[in-house]
């Protein structure tokens, strides 16, 4: 039996449509959630990630202050953009697009954010607050994945959940967050010097692909029944498409569908959970000011 797909558009619609009627509540009583979206450059995956961005923004009743800077833009000027969004009570999240030119230090940039209207959960100070169980914004794609698989009713208490992957946006937070006593998982995971891959993944009941490598992960990989969460987006040639490629994940969807008991397909699964949860948690960060 074909495993069930986990339809990942769908529950983002739903948290958008609680986003918004949060964002109606807080407009009644003269706040207005605002979130300002810095892009540095012309990269055209990150113009096209922050149009989508100021979109969802407006269609649940936001504010987007969108800044575009130059390519040669220097850090000073970044640091000093950011500091006037730090000190705007109308801006309540500030998210800053990567990648930034090589001639700017990311992690500088990252820490200057007010850990108050972090809403990327990326600054030190909440990494920080995420590892000890603190009150702070959790990482949009992790937190996204968390939802996916609570909302597929896959059990965590007790489940073996494999990584693959240890970034510091995805695979690092997943493996804290999975830690956690309400989750209560047994956590590996798994990157470039892990030896014999698929000797642990057909040990996961809960198999996460993050790695950036398509379709790394294929159905022999996958333990009969296991529950498959794909993070990949990845080109591929093809000549039939009118753009010449298609996008796919790190998991081989068609082998691993015959064996899992769920999956989420790429794209339509991981990818719109990202945006719900950065929009939930900008709503959040002016509750908590309003």
């Amino acid at each position: 039996m074909a495993a069930a797909v986990i339809d990942g558009k769908a529950l983002a619609a739903e948290i958008r449509e609680g986003v918004k009627r949060r964002a109606s509540d807080l407009a009644a009583r003269g706040v207005v959630p605002g979130l300002a979206v810095i892009l540095v450059g012309e990269d055209p995956a990150s113009v096209s990630y922050v149009t989508s961005k100021e979109k969802a923004c407006a269609e649940a009743g936001m504010r987007s202050f969108e800044r575009r800077l130059p390519a040669a833009a220097t850090q000073a000027e970044l640091l000093a953009l950011i500091e006037s969004f730090n000190r705007d009570p109308g801006v309540h999240g500030i998210l800053v697009q990567l990648p930034l030119p090589a001639h700017i230090d990311e992690d500088a940039v990252i820490a200057a954010i007010s850990p108050e209207k972090d809403v990327d959960g990326f600054t030190p100070i909440n990494v920080g607050r995420m590892v000890l169980g603190q009150l702070c914004f959790l990482p949009c794609t992790p937190h996204g994945i968390i939802k996916l698989v609570q909302k597929a009713e896959v059990p965590t208490k007790g489940a073996h959940v494999v990584i693959l992957g240890r970034s510091n946006i995805v695979g690092k937070p997943l493996a804290n967050l999975f830690v956690r006593k309400e989750l209560n998982s047994t956590v590996t995971v798994c990157h470039t010097g892990t030896r014999d891959l698929g000797e642990h993944t057909r040990r996961a009941d809960i198999l996460i692909a993050c790695a950036g490598k398509p379709r790394l992960v294929t159905g022999d990989m996958v333990k009969p029944g296991a529950c498959v969460i794909d993070v990949g987006v990845n080109r591929v040639e093809d000549p039939a498409s009118s753009r010449g490629y298609r996008l796919v994940g790190d998991v081989d969807f068609e082998s691993a569908l015959r064996v899992a008991g769920s999956i989420t397909p790429v794209p339509g699964g991981v990818g719109p959970m990202t945006i719900a949860m950065l929009l939930s948690n900008t709503v959040e960060s002016a509750e908590r000011t309003a």
